[in-house]
């Protein structure tokens, strides 16, 4: 069986630097889970204290309920992948994949009937006696995948590792790391910069910024009710308005902007008169929508295949960016048009300034 994770109160200071402050959160045994923030956040910091390459200064991390405190990376369930991949590149594909099994003692002739039923498993089987520098960018991140389940982890934790790959592979080996995560039943927690590759892959996602958990909840519960300013701006695309909360009509609130009055889903902790923006995925405004009605100049159209970005500016400058499917783009706005937006106020969060 896979083991759950805890961190309870974790905290992590290098010098004067607190680069982890007070995390908690459980990630359930078979979960696939992602550490999502910019450069800086502390999510590569908390996967090596999972991983026991470092002891946190304050707070407990549980394995799978027992206690991981003073043990090191070789004393726990887990097995990590780097960014680096770090194969051996004068081992065949085999030796690589069996590497750990023989630092355990196991003998030849068994390594290499694990390596030959895990090639079977990440789709190379026959790549056995191939040379890493044979492989494609590809195929050399299963091969890494593949070493660190040989030695049977119950947590595999995995910092960027499709960082490297360009953009189509990178949606393809996210399907297949999904797909290899739901297969082994393994508890993965993977760490990225990149909200598409969280929100396309993970059960669950906790969102970091400057050493601080924002908010952890599913892929979608994050993007439609982001509970911190932060949430709403870095996991997908989003408009800000900035003002004043003026009413809160049970969970609906009114805030003023510089441009206009404006309603939406009231978020945690907000207070009449108190400073708050409220947030609009562009593909909730529609032009000539009667709802929270906005007078914007188009500026420019950008073709995203599938869909359009409507960029705009409203009276004062402010931008103002809306989505539109492919089949409605003869009846979107012109370059230089103005036009009427707006949206439903169950399609906006209002949140209190943090």
């Amino acid at each position: 069986m896979s083991h759950s994770v805890e961190l309870q109160g974790v905290g992590m200071t290098f010098g004067k630097t607190r680069a982890v402050g007070d995390v908690s959160f459980t990630v359930e045994g078979g979960e696939f889970f992602s550490i999502l923030g910019p450069s800086g956040c502390g999510k590569t910091t908390i996967l090596r204290m999972v991983a026991g390459f470092l002891q946190p200064t304050e707070g407990k991390i549980l394995i799978g309920g027992n206690d991981m405190a003073g043990l090191g990376p070789d004393q726990r369930p887990t097995a990590m992948i780097f960014q680096s991949l770090a194969l051996f590149p004068l081992m065949p594909v085999w030796e690589n994949i069996a590497f750990g099994l023989e630092a355990r003692g196991v003998a030849k002739a068994e390594r290499r009937r694990k390596a030959d039923e895990l090639l079977k498993l990440i789709a190379l089987e026959g790549y056995g006696d191939r040379m890493p520098g044979e492989l494609s960018g590809g195929q050399r991140q299963r091969v890494a995948i593949a070493r660190a389940l040989a030695v049977e982890p119950q947590v595999l934790l995995l910092d960027e590792p499709l960082s490297a790959l360009d953009l189509k592979l990178r949606q393809h080996m996210r399907a297949e790391l999904r797909s290899l995560q739901k297969r082994t039943g393994v508890t993965f927690i993977y760490i990225t910069h990149d909200q598409s590759e969280a929100l396309a892959m993970s059960d669950r996602v906790a969102v970091m910024s400057a050493g601080v958990l924002q908010q952890v909840g599913a892929p979608r519960d994050l993007y439609d009710n982001p509970a911190t300013p932060f949430v709403a701006r870095f996991v997908g695309e989003t408009n800000a308005y900035p003002g004043t909360v003026r009413a809160i009509d049970g969970k609906t609130a009114t805030i003023e902007t510089a441009h206009g009055t404006m309603r939406g889903r009231a978020g945690p902790a907000l207070s009449v008169g108190s400073q708050a923006s409220l947030y609009v995925r562009p593909e909730a405004l529609k032009a000539a929508s009667v709802d929270n009605a906005v007078t914007a100049t188009v500026d420019r159209f950008d073709f995203e295949g599938a869909f359009a970005l409507i960029h705009a500016r409203l009276p004062d400058n402010a931008p103002l960016v809306a989505s539109v499917g492919s089949l409605d783009f003869a009846n979107a706005p012109k370059p230089g048009e103005t036009a009427s937006f707006g949206f439903s106020p169950d399609h906006a969060v209002v949140l209190a300034d943090g």
